[in-house]
């Protein structure tokens, strides 16, 4: 189990998206792992990237943890074992992206935002964002999810895509601990890697593309 709690917005750091990828890998080579969480902490899932970065005037910088974020999302969904959220409340932006990189999304039943909000703050989501958001959101809400910047409840982010469930908070890390054993226990470790391979492959391969060309117009 990941538990992500920095006392603040759970920004993704170059230290934190580190962090998550590495734990994630270990958990691929180790064949006692059938299953990951990730649990926010308490209100907050992830409040997107490092705004201290995203606000800097540093564009290598900027370029460079966008594109780690893309790294991340695009590992999470390719994931030799199951990944399962634990939506502890909001999660916007980047975080919204990390909840469609996860296999099976579970919300707690609070008060929270969750979407991409970057149109509303003079961003535009880079391709291998909308490669996830067209692959995982429902067609009805995708514009709206995106160009739109709309922002829901946890209840309407089932509809929308970025959930597949939510229950009360107080049995959100249980619930998202049974369905990752469930997972564990039900599905046979190679016959996953490879229908992974072959129902995710295209969208992962355009989407490592998308993130090197990113990282390729980085200046110097």
């Amino acid at each position: 189990m990941l538990h992500l709690d920095d006392g603040k917005a759970n920004a993704l750091s170059f230290e934190l998206i580190a962090a998550i990828r590495a734990a994630v890998a270990a958990a691929e080579q180790d064949d006692a792992v059938g299953a990951v969480v990730i649990h926010g902490r308490d209100g907050r899932f992830s409040g997107g990237f490092d705004l201290g970065v995203m606000f800097g005037d540093d564009t290598s910088r900027i370029i460079e943890l966008v594109a780690d974020g893309g790294d991340l999302v695009r590992h999470l969904w390719g994931s030799a074992v199951p990944v399962v959220a634990a939506c502890t409340g909001s999660a916007v932006a980047a975080g919204a992206l990390t909840l469609l990189g996860c296999d099976v999304r579970v919300g707690a039943d609070v008060p929270c935002k969750i979407g991409l909000n970057e149109v509303a703050i003079k961003m535009v989501l880079p391709d291998w964002a909308l490669m996830i958001a067209f692959e995982r959101l429902s067609k009805r809400h995708v514009h709206r999810a995106t160009a739109n910047a709309r922002l829901t409840g946890a209840k309407d982010a089932v509809d929308v895509g970025f959930l597949d469930e939510v229950v009360a908070a107080d049995r959100l890390l249980d619930r998202a601990v049974e369905v990752a054993a469930e997972l564990a226990d039900t599905l046979d470790p190679d016959a996953y890697r490879r229908t992974v391979d072959k129902t995710r492959g295209e969208v992962l391969d355009r989407m490592e593309r998308q993130i090197l060309a990113d990282r390729a117009a980085a200046p110097g």
